[in-house]
């Protein structure tokens, strides 16, 4: 007898209770970090998963337990130090299993007015944190990928309409060679050049050399610069301020990729180390790094949204019901149509928790991130290679040639102690580690350091 998809069952029911179990027992206990697996060998292990059939849920379930599963490295592991890790409250994610559940489209009001509501709430208190008018808002996408395309997309918009219509021989945008790699894709994807700006002596682009870059090229076609508010590398803050005057003065349109430093606006301590942020056009903030939601999520935010609507409104006869009235549509904003809910679970946990809450577990990593430097500093065999200015730390293992790291990261991981790949720093090898996460321990940072003290295995 064919089986069907939908309904009730007694195994369903076992299914709900089981997953409801992972999810905590996942979220309250301890847990492994994780590790890789070769193609191969990871697809004699599982064996087929897709069949006429079916497994039946307690075994599909099983085959993710037992064997999917731990071929993932858990990005909020104690010991996750890779890339930008990831700590959502318990709050978002249990949220995040009734968005899934909530069977709703929140495109536009129509369809979805109370998730639109609650993630307009958890964007206000995002741009209230940047300083932007009553009138900002935006939307939420995956990532500070698409966020800071759909944001490219409306800036050349804007500037083709204060341009009426004439186009440039070639449009151009701007950002400097220490920004994330999205942008570079962003030029590809919309067929404009980019101008690299030179970075100063402690690695930020500043309104001298942004002016500089600027000059060096002809002055028609600059739609816009991207600025970068705590880099994914090094974590650093460009001179926001002066970038906006020199934005001001040449009529661009200034988005700041703050995809994972700007959460830091909720920390008191570090809300001066953003000023500039305020005179921006746009920005975007990764709710999914260091404001401890589920992915995916990024918080794309525009001082006019009138003109980022204008730029991405779609139009189309079945699409009538939803243009015609003056309602705040989601779509509106970025690449988008049909869309998740991905504001939801940040928004219930702000609503849980409050945002003194998040001030003080920001407040928590940054000073984890001190006592990190002191502990590297502490250590003869490190180097600390710059001051950290928010939670990311760079540093090198004295007398290591890049395949001692490659095979030191390999160990690490192999081994269940850490998660921690090895970057660049000014062309030569060296190490990171983030630290977003306020349950970590120094103790979990000490254990990672001092596994740099022998030679690689």
């Amino acid at each position: 007898m064919t089986k069907t998809l939908h309904g009730s069952t007694a195994e369903s029911e076992d299914l709900a209770r089981r997953v409801i179990d992972i999810v905590l027992r996942r979220q309250r206990d301890a847990w492994p970090l994780g590790g890789q697996v070769e193609p191969a060998v990871l697809a004699q292990r599982v064996g087929k998963t897709i069949t006429s059939a079916g497994l039946g849920g307690k075994e599909a379930l099983r085959r993710w337990v037992d064997e999917l599963a731990p071929a993932t490295v858990a990005a909020d592991h104690p010991r996750y130090f890779a890339f930008i890790p990831h700590a959502p409250t318990e709050a978002s994610v249990l949220f995040d299993l009734v968005v899934s559940g909530a069977g709703l489209c929140a495109a536009s009001w129509l369809e979805a007015a109370g998730a639109v509501h609650a993630e307009n709430e958890a964007l206000r208190w995002i741009a209230d944190l940047a300083g932007f008018p009553a009138a900002a808002g935006g939307t939420f996408v995956p990532g500070g990928t698409l966020g800071t395309l759909s944001a490219l997309h409306a800036a050349r918009h804007a500037a083709l309409v204060r341009r009426q219509g004439v186009r440039p021989a070639r449009w151009k945008l701007a950002a400097s060679t220490d920004g994330h790699s999205s942008i570079k894709q962003a030029a590809r994807i919309m067929d404009v050049d980019l101008i690299e700006v030179p970075v100063d002596g402690r690695h930020r682009m500043t309104s001298t050399g942004l002016r500089g870059a600027l000059d060096a090229q002809a002055d028609d076609g600059l739609f816009a610069v991207v600025a970068s508010a705590g880099g994914t590398n090094l974590g650093l803050i460009d001179d926001l301020s002066g970038v906006a005057q020199v934005c001001r003065e040449r009529g661009a349109w200034l988005h700041v990729d703050g995809a994972y430093g700007l959460a830091a606006l909720a920390a008191p301590s570090k809300r001066a180390a953003f000023a500039g942020i305020e005179m921006a056009d746009s920005f975007t903030v990764n709710p999914h790094k260091w404001l401890f939601a589920p992915y995916d999520c990024c918080a794309l935010v525009y001082r006019d949204p009138a003109q980022a609507r204008a730029a991405h409104n779609q139009s189309a006869a079945y699409l009538d019901p939803i243009n015609e009235g003056a309602d705040w549509n989601p779509a509106d904003y970025a690449l988008q149509m049909s869309r998740r809910a991905r504001g939801l679970p940040l928004w219930f946990s702000l609503a849980v928790h409050g945002t003194d809450a998040y001030a003080a577990a920001i407040e928590t990593t940054l000073a984890l991130t001190q006592q990190a430097a002191e502990a590297i500093r502490a250590r003869a065999f490190l180097e600390l290679l710059i001051e950290p200015e928010l939670s990311v730390l760079v540093f090198r293992r004295r007398g290591w040639s890049a395949a001692d790291y490659d095979a030191w990261s390999a160990h690490l991981v192999a081994s269940g102690a850490g998660f921690v790949v090895p970057t660049t720093f000014q062309g030569e090898p060296a190490v990171r580690i983030v630290i977003i996460d306020p349950r970590k321990t120094h103790a979990d940072i000490e254990r990672v350091l001092d596994s740099m003290k022998d030679a690689p295995r």
